[in-house]
């Protein structure tokens, strides 16, 4: 069973002036969507599609891929909801069909990955319940992530849907990468334990007292993109680059593959080359597959990643406090460089 589509008439859409979504004009959009591979040139060598966006049917592209080259999976399906993508819609399915639909792009790209390859899988509470018994029957389950997308329209009738799961599970029960280091959160200490009159656990700056704690399972510090984050687009589902980050950094080395079937916007790649990884997506859309294209240029000018600096995740709202550790950190290596010179020029 493949993705369920039908045609939309695409509407012109009128912004502010302040508004930073990346866009594409009617040139840029055939410039960029030719960089991509076209379905039927794929080829089954990882050298000829790593670092690339495929253009193309996942369900039909999958089995000319290669076997045992990804390392990291990360897979963003449409959710069962009736959901415009572009110039076209997912239609929602009965529990039963969305689970055969679940079950074959499991099926489709089980193949590509190493034995010691994570997976991680996005839903919403309704299809989160279906995709987790069928992830179940191919992987080893390791966790379940929750977090909060705080965004959308309260319901008169019902409490406000501001949570999304993200399942986390891997090839191999118990080889598989895993950098618990590399995905702190920093939070602000409202009371500091010192021992002896020294910080325990923590520590004290100018811009602020701070503790890098290890992450949960529990997720509140991620920020939906919005009109006005420069990592923003139209795709209507597009995930946070902060959120995929931490998927990427947690479990993936630098120089490891990173995979998305299901590519949409581009976030994905976008990521795993701010950090390094090796990419490849595939994506239906024409137009987010050139939208995909376009962020991954911007990415060789700018591998900022918002709410991730000095090697940590940050809190919302704290990008004046990320500055000033930022500054007080660049002051302190230009006193030691100052320091050392001069300690040189005295010998």
């Amino acid at each position: 069973m493949g993705l369920k589509i039908e045609r939309l008439n695409k509407m012109t859409k009128k912004r502010a002036s302040r508004n930073r979504t990346i866009t594409l004009t009617k040139d840029e959009q055939a410039v960029y969507y030719n960089k991509c591979i076209l379905a039927d040139d794929v080829k089954p060598e990882p050298s000829a599609i790593i670092n690339n966006v495929i253009s193309g049917d996942t369900f039909k592209v999958a089995d000319i891929l290669p076997s045992g080259f990804v390392d990291l999976l990360i897979v963003d399906p449409p959710y069962n909801l009736n959901k415009a993508f572009g110039r076209t819609s997912f239609k929602q399915m009965s529990d039963d069909d969305y689970a055969e639909f679940t079950n074959n792009w499991i099926s489709k790209v089980k193949h590509t990955l190493k034995p010691t390859a994570t997976i991680y899988v996005c839903c919403d509470w309704r299809s989160s319940i279906v995709i987790g018994t069928v992830l179940e029957k191919h992987f080893n389950i390791q966790n379940r992530i929750t977090w909060q997308r705080e965004k959308g329209r309260g319901a008169k009738y019902n409490w406000k849907n501001s949570m999304e799961d993200i399942w986390f599970a891997t090839v191999h029960q118990s080889d598989y990468t895993f950098n618990v280091d590399e995905v702190k959160l920093r939070r602000r200490v409202l009371a500091p334990y010192k021992v002896d009159g020294k910080p325990k656990d923590w520590v004290e700056s100018k811009a602020g007292n701070f503790r890098d704690t290890h992450p949960s399972n529990f997720w509140d510090d991620i920020t939906v993109p919005f009109w006005s984050m420069p990592e923003n687009t139209d795709h209507p589902t597009q995930k946070p680059e902060k959120l995929i980050a931490k998927l990427i950094l947690a479990s993936s080395n630098f120089g490891d593959v990173v995979f998305d079937p299901f590519l949409g916007s581009g976030t994905t790649a976008v990521v795993a080359k701010k950090l390094g990884r090796h990419y490849l997506g595939i994506e239906f859309e024409h137009e987010y597959c050139a939208l995909a294209q376009k962020r991954l240029e911007m990415a060789d000018s700018d591998n900022e990643i918002q709410g991730y600096s000095d090697g940590v995740f940050w809190e919302r709202n704290t990008l004046a406090l990320q500055k000033s550790v930022a500054q007080e950190k660049e002051e302190q290596e230009e006193t030691m460089e100052q320091l050392t010179f001069g300690d040189f020029e005295t010998k």
